[in-house]
C-alpha cells in the first residue's frame, strides 16, 4: 500500500518500516479454539482490552502450558488503527515462550523498541505512543484471568506515564536523588512524558489523575522544606561540630537554601561548597561563587560577611567561609 494513501508526507515518515509492515501483514493475527489448546494439553486465556482514549481494543490469546506456566503459543485480534494492529503484533510474539510472570514485565517501552528499526529513532510519532498501551494492559488482564487474580494485582505502584510505565514513586525518587528542576530533566531521566505527552500537564489527549507539572512541584517543595527543617534542627541543637562531613555539607546547604541563596541568584550568582576542614579553632568552610558572583567586588567582603554570618548565627560561631 503506497505511503501517500494512507498519511500525508512527514506523519507517515514518522513511523518505522516494522510499522509499517505490520500494519498490513501482521504475523500473530488470529485466535486460537479451545479445541486447538486442549489438543496440546493447553490452557487457553482470552483476555479484551479497550484503550477510552482512542477507541481501540485488542483481544489476545494465551495457550498456556500448566505444568510450566509458559506461553507455548499466542495469537491476537486487533480493532483500531494500523499503529494498535502492529504493537499488538509485536506484543503477541514478545509473549510468546515466556512464563506468565516473565509475560507480566513487558512494557509498552518493550514493544515500542521491538519496532524500531534502529536502537535511537522511534516506531511511533509521540501522539501515536499511547496505542501500545494495550499491550500492557492487556498482557495484565491474560495473566490475572490465568493466575485467578485481579489485574491490578500486578500493579506494585501508580502508574504516571502509561507509555513508559513510569511509576510515581520512580519519579519522585528520581527528582531528589538528581535535584531534576524541569520537565525536561524529568524526561532525559524516566521518559516520563516523551510520547503522547498527556501525563505532562492537563490538555492531553486524555485526563490523568497525576501530572508530571504537580509532582515535580510537590517534590520540590518537600525537598525544601526538608532542607530547611535540617537547618532549623542543625541551629537548635548546636551539635553542628560533632556531626560527620556528609552531615555538615547537608546542614550547610539548608542554610544556604533557606537564607542565601535567593539572593544570590536575584543578582545572577549562585555558590556551592567544595570542602570542609576542621580544626581544634576553627571549621573552615570552601566554596566556589558561580555565575555573577564570580568575580564580583563584594563577592571577598559584604557578600563573604553575610554568609559567613549566617552560618556561624545558625550553625558554629567556629565556622570561616573561604572562597577559592
Amino acid at each position: 500500500m503506497a505511503k501517500d494513501n494512507l498519511l500525508g508526507g512527514s506523519l507517515w515518515d514518522a513511523y518505522s518500516n516494522k510499522v509499517t509492515t505490520l500494519m498490513n501483514n501482521p504475523q500473530h493475527q488470529g485466535e486460537i479454539t479451545e479445541e486447538e489448546a486442549a489438543a496440546h494439553g493447553n490452557k487457553l486465556i482470552v483476555a479484551d482490552f479497550g484503550a477510552e482514549s482512542c477507541g481501540d481494543a485488542v483481544r489476545l490469546y494465551w495457550e498456556i502450558n500448566p505444568e510450566t506456566d509458559v506461553i507455548e503459543n499466542a495469537k491476537f485480534k486487533s480493532f483500531g488503527c494500523g499503529t494498535a494492529i502492529a504493537s499488538s503484533d509485536v506484543m503477541t510474539e514478545l509473549c510468546m515462550g515466556k512464563t506468565v510472570d516473565e509475560a507480566v514485565k513487558i512494557t509498552n517501552i518493550d514493544v515500542e523498541k521491538a519496532l524500531r528499526d534502529d536502537p535511537d529513532t522511534p516506531a511511533v510519532p509521540p501522539q501515536k505512543m499511547h496505542c501500545s498501551v494495550m499491550a500492557y494492559d492487556v498482557i495484565k488482564k491474560a495473566a490475572g484471568l490465568y493466575k485467578g487474580v485481579d489485574a491490578e494485582s500486578f500493579e506494585e505502584d501508580i502508574i504516571v506515564c502509561e507509555c513508559a510505565r513510569v511509576s510515581l514513586s520512580t519519579l519522585q525518587e528520581v527528582i531528589r536523588l538528581n535535584d531534576l528542576k524541569t520537565i525536561e530533566e524529568i524526561t532525559d531521566y524516566t521518559k516520563a512524558g516523551g510520547f503522547c505527552k498527556s501525563c505532562i500537564k492537563p490538555g492531553g489527549h486524555e485526563e490523568r489523575e497525576y501530572y508530571l507539572v504537580d509532582i515535580l512541584a510537590d517534590t520540590r517543595r518537600q525537598m525544601d522544606e526538608e532542607k530547611m527543617a535540617a537547618a532549623a534542627d542543625a541551629s537548635m541543637t548546636g551539635d553542628f561540630e560533632n556531626m560527620t562531613l556528609v552531615q555538615q555539607i547537608k546542614a550547610i546547604d539548608a542554610v544556604i537554601d533557606e537564607s542565601v541563596r535567593q539572593f544570590l541568584v536575584m543578582d545572577g550568582g549562585n555558590m556551592e561548597v567544595i570542602d570542609i576542614k576542621n580544626s581544634d579553632d576553627n571549621i573552615d568552610v570552601y566554596i566556589r561563587y558561580l555565575g555573577a558572583c564570580n568575580g564580583c567586588a563584594s563577592s571577598t567582603t559584604g557578600t563573604l560577611y553575610a554568609i559567613e554570618s549566617t552560618l556561624k548565627e545558625k550553625l558554629s560561631q567556629k565556622i570561616r567561609v573561604l572562597p577559592i
